[in-house]
């Protein structure tokens, strides 16, 4: 399987002008070939290559090599976006952010990523340099920082492309590596239920509870923060504000890592399957109130699904998502659904048999059940091949998010 380590450059002022006026003219010229590609509705990659290639290398200085990866990257973004809209990502057809996507060309920041092969980077991981191509002329002993982990990752799997960006003032490059995976366990002796949730991040049908208490707190300090900063509008403040930039994503992100190893792990000891809700489009779905607005936009619960996706292939455990409906609202023990069993939101009580449990921990349950179901009549693990991210600065033996006690089921009496 695919995975993407991710590497900081250390250039010196000179090899990182030229690395910036690299990203620039690559950039550039992207938007001038998805302006070619809009016009013409010619969104292939060889048929396109015939308007803009020549154009792309004369214009911008670009080699051969560059100016194909231009073209191609520009392909892809169209095919990306193509995506979102059959999957309706982007809106129903028709609404505002539906036609601001599709009815103008695709632009591309100035320092958006740009795709080298091996032909335009070299990398001598020993010394901890690489030798890259740029606009101005190839560029040696560009020195680069990894962990030990990283190394050993690149120098025996790294394979393929790797994509320079440029970040916040830092350099950085994306190496594409294939890692072995385990062989898929085939006969799981059952599946471990994951509720995902905004107070609880995670709920398993063990009944561990990953509360994310911590990551909430830090959101919402996070929005204020910005907001009164942007509110004083001095340098200063803007100056703190570019400082802050991506640190509660940065948050998020490490403690969905830790989560996800976690749950994958315990699948695999156990030798069970992991069952995952389908929330596609559950933010086009849901109306809330404005209050409500900020944090269910920053529920980062694709980017967990992810993460226990590529984890659990590379371990060889089988993963399977379920339709959410009505899972909050059933009874785990009895089946019985309706919507006053779930009592608040850290409680259910089912109306019919008298079963009580933690809402969360009931939800999990019946996801458990559903993907038990399906793999039964013959469904297959859905863990794509989605490329995972090893990041720079990532401490994997950091302290885990809080998790709470498990809280027991226990009956009371309908009359």
């Amino acid at each position: 399987m695919k995975l993407v380590v991710q590497v900081r450059l250390l250039p010196t002022p000179e090899q990182a002008a030229a690395l910036e006026a690299t990203l620039h003219a690559c950039n550039e010229a992207a938007s001038w070939v998805s302006e070619v590609a809009f016009a013409r509705g010619e969104f292939k990659n060889f048929p396109l290559r015939k308007h803009t290639y020549d154009s792309v290398k004369s214009r911008w200085g670009l080699g051969a090599q560059a100016a194909q990866h231009v073209i191609k990257k520009t392909c892809d973004a169209y095919t990306t976006l193509k995506a979102n809209l059959r999957a309706g990502n982007l809106g129903r057809p028709g609404s505002t952010r539906y036609r601001r996507a599709a009815d103008k060309p695709i632009s591309f920041r100035p320092q958006g990523a740009q795709p080298y092969d091996d032909r335009m980077l070299s990398w001598q991981i020993p010394g901890r340099t690489v030798s890259i191509w740029t606009t101005g002329g190839r560029v040696k002993s560009v020195a680069f920082t990894a962990s030990a982990e990283q190394l050993a990752t690149l120098a025996l799997y790294r394979k393929g492309e790797s994509d320079l960006l440029e970040r916040d003032g830092m350099w950085f490059l994306n190496a594409t590596c294939e890692v072995p995976e385990a062989p898929l366990n085939t006969e799981p002796v059952d599946f471990l239920g994951i509720d995902l949730g905004i107070v609880n991040i995670a709920t398993t049908s063990d009944g561990e509870i990953l509360a994310g208490r911590e990551l909430n707190r830090i959101r919402t300090r996070e929005r204020g923060l910005r907001a009164k900063l942007q509110k004083k509008n001095t340098p200063s403040a803007k100056r703190r504000l570019k400082k802050r930039r991506r640190k509660e994503a940065r948050r998020a992100k490490d403690i969905n890592h830790k989560i996800a190893k976690h749950v994958v792990a315990e699948a695999e000891r156990t030798g069970r399957g992991i069952a995952l809700e389908d929330l596609t489009g559950i933010r086009e779905r849901v109306r809330l109130r404005k209050p409500q607005r900020a944090t269910h936009s920053s529920w980062s619960f694709h980017q967990l699904g992810q993460f226990i996706a590529y984890k659990a292939r590379r371990a060889g455990v089988p993963v399977v998502y379920v339709d959410a409906a009505y899972t909050s609202r059933t009874c785990a023990e009895c089946g019985h659904i309706d919507k006053v069993n779930r009592v608040s939101q850290a409680w259910f009580a089912c109306r019919s048999c008298g079963f009580v449990d933690h809402a969360d921990r009931n939800g999990s349950r019946n996801i458990r059940a559903r993907a038990w179901e399906l793999w039964r009549r013959g469904a297959q693990s859905t863990a794509l091949p989605r490329p995972g991210h090893l990041g720079v600065g990532l401490d994997a033996n950091a302290a885990s998010p809080p998790v709470m006690p498990v809280v027991q089921a226990r009956r009371f009496s309908a009359g």
